[in-house]
C-alpha cells in the first residue's frame, strides 16, 4: 500500500496520506476515494464552506469510533491555508481553518474530517451570520413522510417572511433548512429569527412539530433553532455522514424533496447526480434576505421557553430516570440493555421516544447520556434512579469535573 499519493488540486501540490486506508468498511471505500468524491463536487461543496471557519471533526480511527473535535488549525499547514481567529464565550481563542479552495478542501478531508462543519458567519465578519439554519429532528417512530411535511412547512414560514427556503438531506434521520440572511444581525437576534420560525411551525403543525426545548417534552419533529447559537456548526451541503452506506447531505430542490428518501443519497449516488444535473443550490449566492418581519413576529408571539443557562439543576416536569453516561454510544447502549434486564415489566410500556438518548459536546469529542422517560409507566410501577450502569465523567481532570463521586 503507497504512504501517500500527491494530488495536483487548483495550482497546488496536496498530499493525500494512507490514501488505501479503508473508510467505509461495509463499501471499501478509501481515503483517497473519499478526496475524489469531495473534489469531484467541489463547486457544490465550496458554495456551503468557502470562506467560511470551521471546526475539524476528525475521525481518524474510522467511522466506527468517535470522532474528535479539533477548534484550533493544525501548527504544520501549508502557508495556503487560511485561518482566523474565533472568539469563544469561555475567554478562550482559535485559529480555525478557512478553506477557500479545492486544494484546501482536499487538504482537510485528508486530515480525517469525513463531514464538513463550517460556521455560518465569513471569515471577513464573525460577529454578523449571513445564514439561518434549521435542523429537524424527529422523535423515535417519526417517519419521513412527516419530518417532510413539517420542512413543506418550515418553508411556507420562511417564504412568508420573505425569505427563501434550501432543503437539504441532513444525511443521518433528520433534514436541512437554509435561507441566507443580510449579515446585519448578531448571533442573538439570529437565533432569535430562527426560534421564531420553530414556533411558528409548531403553531401553524401542532401534531407534526414541536419547539419545545426539553427533549423529554418533545413530540413529533422538534425544529431545532438552537444549530443558530454560537458556536454550533452542523453538516454542510455535500458533506458525507459517518454512516455504513456513506450517506450525504445532500442540497435539493423543493420538488425533489417531496419525493426524496435519505437513503437514496450516498457518495455513489450523489456523484452520479452531480454530473447529471449540477447543483440544485447553485443560486444560493445572492439571496441573502432580511430577518426584521421574523423579529416582529418574535414581538408579537412574547417571550419564548427559556433554555437551560447550565446552572442548577432543573427539575423535570416528566418521570425521568437516568440510566447511563459514557465516552461512546455503544456504551451507553449496552449500559441500557442491562436496566432494561433487570426491569422486564417495564419494558412492553415504553413508547420509542420515551428512550431519550443524547449526544453530549465534551472537551473534544461527543459522549453519550441516556435517560428513559416513564411517564407511560403507572406510576406505581415505575423504577426508581439507581446508580449509573455507566458512570463516565467527560470532563474529569478539569476544573468542571462532578464532585458526586
Amino acid at each position: 500500500m503507497a504512504a501517500s499519493r500527491v494530488l495536483e488540486v487548483a495550482g497546488r501540490e496536496v498530499t493525500v496520506t494512507n490514501p488505501g486506508k479503508v473508510v467505509f468498511p461495509n463499501r471499501g471505500t478509501t481515503k483517497l476515494d473519499l478526496v475524489q468524491y469531495y473534489l469531484a463536487v467541489a463547486d457544490g461543496a465550496l458554495r456551503g464552506i468557502a470562506g467560511r471557519p470551521m471546526i475539524l471533526k476528525r475521525f481518524v480511527k474510522g467511522i466506527d469510533q468517535e470522532a474528535f473535535f479539533q477548534k484550533r488549525a493544525p501548527s504544520k499547514r501549508p502557508d495556503w491555508v487560511d485561518v482566523v481567529t474565533l472568539r469563544y464565550s469561555s475567554g478562550t481563542t482559535a485559529d480555525e481553518v478557512v478553506v477557500r479552495d479545492a486544494a484546501a478542501l482536499a487538504w482537510v478531508v485528508n486530515l480525517g474530517c469525513i463531514d464538513l462543519n463550517p460556521h455560518p458567519v465569513r471569515a471577513e465578519d464573525l460577529d454578523r451570520p449571513d445564514e439561518l439554519r434549521i435542523d429537524l429532528d424527529p422523535n423515535p417512530g417519526i417517519e419521513w413522510k412527516q419530518i417532510l411535511d413539517v420542512a413543506f412547512v418550515a418553508k411556507e414560514v420562511l417564504e412568508d417572511h420573505g425569505l427563501t427556503a434550501w432543503p437539504k438531506t441532513s444525511g443521518s434521520r433528520g433534514f436541512h433548512i437554509y435561507t441566507r440572511i443580510d449579515p446585519q444581525w448578531k448571533y442573538r437576534d439570529v437565533r432569535l429569527a430562527a426560534e421564531t420560525v420553530a414556533r411558528e411551525v409548531e403553531n401553524r403543525a401542532p401534531r407534526l412539530a414541536t419547539s419545545r426545548w426539553w427533549k423529554e417534552e418533545r413530540e413529533g419533529v422538534f425544529v431545532d433553532f438552537n444549530q443558530n447559537a454560537k458556536d454550533r456548526t452542523i453538516a454542510s451541503a455535500y458533506s458525507v455522514r459517518p454512516t455504513p452506506d456513506a450517506r450525504v447531505s445532500t442540497p435539493l430542490s423543493w420538488e425533489e424533496a417531496a419525493e426524496s428518501r435519505p437513503e437514496d443519497y450516498t457518495m455513489t449516488t450523489v456523484l452520479e447526480r452531480f454530473a447529471d444535473v449540477g447543483d440544485p443550490w447553485e443560486g444560493i449566492d445572492g439571496t441573502g434576505g432580511s430577518l426584521d418581519a421574523l423579529l416582529e413576529l418574535a414581538e408579537r408571539l412574547g417571550p419564548a421557553e427559556k433554555p437551560p443557562k447550565g446552572t442548577g439543576r432543573r427539575q423535570s416536569t416528566m418521570p425521568l430516570v437516568e440510566i447511563a453516561r459514557a465516552k461512546t454510544k455503544q456504551e451507553a447502549l449496552d449500559g441500557l440493555e442491562r436496566w432494561k434486564e433487570r426491569h422486564p415489566s417495564v419494558v412492553p410500556l415504553l413508547e420509542p421516544a420515551d428512550v431519550l438518548v443524547d449526544g453530549m459536546r465534551g472537551r473534544s469529542s461527543l459522549w453519550y447520556r441516556i435517560r428513559i422517560n416513564l411517564q407511560h409507566v403507572p406510576e406505581g410501577e415505575r423504577p426508581p434512579q439507581e446508580p449509573l450502569e455507566v458512570d463516565y465523567d467527560p470532563w474529569a481532570g478539569t476544573p468542571f469535573a462532578r464532585d458526586d463521586h
